[in-house]
């Protein structure tokens, strides 16, 4: 799975990277599940970033908190079920980010360690966003990041991992005409992303602390 990451560049690069107009936010170095999460997705006037909240809330949900149990959906069952099939063939996003942790068990406990590009560039996970209202009228937009198998890097640590697609398949994504099946084999096989990873601080554990001291390299 994918439950914590990072986003660390300024909202003109970003800006640069997906062709859209700024989106202010600050650098995050330890976004976690429900908050409201940078995304680009294609709006009435165009392609758009916008914020969302990070774990998707289905349509025909009764209430919002099942969003927490969707922060993430595995790309070998999302056009099967019901919570993401319609968002996989009609609501497609992406997620930027820096890099992202995951946690590996050993005797003394948990340990995260990060991942980010080798080459320092910002990546983009595949995910899907949805739209839902609840009874006072209030509507809350929502996402949840598309999971697949761990490759070669990812896989000692943990057996799963985000979908990163590269920027030449941003506008593939986000194309409403694209063809689903097509983007499906894509979520199982992404295109490889060379990736660094090293141990962190425990401390990311607790989502009050978020600034650049949790991605220095510890000693484990």
């Amino acid at each position: 799975m994918c439950g914590r990451y990072t986003l660390a560049v300024t909202p003109a690069r970003l800006a640069a990277r997906f062709g859209v107009a700024p989106l202010e936010f600050q650098p995050r170095y330890n976004i976690a599940p429900t908050q409201p999460v940078v995304a680009a997705r294609n709006g009435q006037n165009g392609r758009e970033l916008v914020f969302l909240r990070w774990g998707l809330i289905p349509a025909w949900a009764k209430d919002a908190s099942i969003g927490a149990r969707m922060i993430n959906a595995r790309s070998e069952t999302a056009l099967d079920k019901p919570a993401f099939r319609t968002a996989f063939r009609r609501r497609r996003c992406l997620l930027p980010a820096s890099g992202f942790y995951e946690w590996q068990t050993t005797p003394a406990g948990k340990q995260p360690y990060y991942f980010s590009p080798v080459d320092d560039e910002m990546i983009a996970f595949a995910g899907l966003w949805e739209q839902w209202q609840a009874p006072d009228g209030t509507l809350i937009e929502s996402c949840t990041i598309l999971t697949t198998a761990a490759n070669e890097v990812v896989a000692p640590i943990h057996d799963r991992m985000p979908v990163m697609l590269p920027s030449d398949l941003a506008a593939l994504w986000l194309d409403p005409a694209a063809d689903v099946a097509r983007l499906h084999e894509l979520c199982l096989a992404p295109p490889p992303v060379a990736l660094r990873v090293y141990p962190v601080s425990k401390a990311v554990n607790q989502v009050r602390n978020d600034s650049e001291v949790l991605i220095r390299p510890q000693q484990v």
